[in-house]
């Protein structure tokens, strides 16, 4: 049996900042090309080498920022396109291995001219070159505070306090049933709720949950009945990583039931936008040789040292390469599908595993900033459907697209120990 409801499936896998970053986008692309025609113009006028070259080197930053930008657009555009299958949200992540790519042969440009040109120095024009080596600074400066403006780092769902929530819901054998403790805190301050997973078991009111924190701090929490759960009557504060003892009955008949708590910082590599990465990569990188270069001219002009200003290039060219070399690996990763949270795939399987079903295959890939897809295959003895598993992942909230095979076994599945 697979469950995949298309009908119910949206493809649009963008960043929640998408037309904001590509605004910005278009601006810093204005301001490059207004800097790039003045430098080339103003270098002709009058007849300064320097100006023009300043200016061609602005034309390959404003180009890789327009990849950027187009790439922003064009996902967009298509974010309906059905050719796309699983949407447009990874082309950002294209644009910026591409862009990463671009930038890793400037690098080697430019530290094969600084090699140059410390065993072959040539004359130079510092009255020039030192002015227009702050004016590049100063652009990439603005550059880097328009694109300042953007959170690179999206949530997606209600995640209010900064800290991954699909661990802050849990699944409670209780004898004949299964209960549901979660912390809530969409828009309202974080509280306790517990409600059964069947959604028709009575819990009794005298429930009282009770947390013990790694400083061996104890707090009791009473409960009131709310419309189909028990709801705590104080707040939960921060930081939410405890063991929880739910305590369920009086006398004999009293059941306690632990539970762990942990707080989780939400990994930014899963949010994290590539394509506004790349751009910004790009600026500081502009930025980090511009100031390298002024501060190797200032030496050669005063000191005389002139083989400062190609040790300047060189060690630039080394830091981008680091860098181009991370926005490599990272977008690498993603537009080959790797696992992009192994840490997620094991709570995934001990949550679907956790009444003796078998998750027998799992698929998890990135498909854009945010948004995580998974397709499952589940095998188990008794009569469940696909939507008695998407319940138990709902916790998930960076699960955007899920899709769901059971295959109903004969005889009772054991548990696996790996996925």
């Amino acid at each position: 049996m697979t469950d995949t409801h298309p009908q119910r499936h949206s493809h649009i896998f963008l960043d929640e900042g998408h037309e904001k970053n590509e605004r910005r986008m278009w601006m810093v692309i204005g301001l490059c090309s207004l800097m790039m025609i003045a430098e080339i113009v103003g270098g002709i006028l009058f007849g300064s080498i320097a100006l023009v070259a300043d200016g061609l080197h602005m034309s390959t930053h404003a180009g890789a920022l327009l990849l950027a930008a187009l790439a922003y657009t064009y996902a967009r555009k298509h974010a309906n396109d059905g050719r796309f299958t699983f949407g447009t949200g990874k082309l950002g992540d294209l644009a910026g291995f591409t862009s990463a790519v671009i930038l890793a042969m400037i690098t080697m440009l430019i530290a094969y001219e600084a090699i140059t040109r410390l065993f072959l120095p040539v004359p130079i024009s510092f009255n020039e070159v030192i002015p227009i080596a702050f004016v590049g600074l100063a652009v990439n400066i603005a550059s880097a505070w328009l694109l300042s403006g953007t959170n690179h780092h999206h949530g997606h769902g209600h995640h209010a306090h900064g800290h991954d929530h699909d661990s802050d819901s849990h699944r409670i054998s209780a004898s004949d049933k299964f209960l549901i403790l979660t912390i809530y805190e969409d828009g309202v301050p974080p509280r306790f709720r517990l409600s059964a997973e069947s959604g028709t078991t009575l819990l009794p009111a005298s429930t009282i949950i009770e947390t013990v924190r790694p400083d061996g701090t104890r707090q009791e929490f009473k409960m009131v009945k709310r419309e189909g759960y028990l709801e705590s009557v104080d707040e939960i504060p921060e930081p939410h990583a405890f063991k929880a003892c739910v305590a369920i009955g009086k006398g004999d008949q009293r059941r306690e039931y632990p539970v762990a708590f942990e707080e989780h910082q939400r990994d930014q590599a899963m949010h994290r936008d590539n394509n506004m990465r790349a751009a910004v990569i790009h600026v500081i990188a502009d930025a980090a040789v511009s100031v390298l270069v002024i501060t190797g001219l200032l030496f050669a002009r005063f000191k005389g040292w002139l083989w400062m200003d190609p040790m300047a290039g060189i060690v630039g060219s080394l830091v981008i390469a680091s860098w181009s070399f991370g926005l490599v690996r990272d977008t690498g990763a993603i537009l080959l599908d790797m696992n992009p949270d192994r840490g997620m795939s094991e709570r995934v399987r001990t949550t679907i595993e956790a009444d003796g079903d078998c998750l027998t295959d799992l698929h998890l890939w990135r498909l854009g900033p945010g948004h995580l897809g998974a397709i499952l295959s589940v095998a188990t003895a008794k009569p469940r459907g696909p939507e008695h598993y998407r319940r138990l992942l709902d916790r998930f909230h960076n699960l955007s697209h899920v899709t769901i095979e059971v295959l109903q076994a004969k005889t009772p599945i054991r548990l696996s120990p790996s996925v």
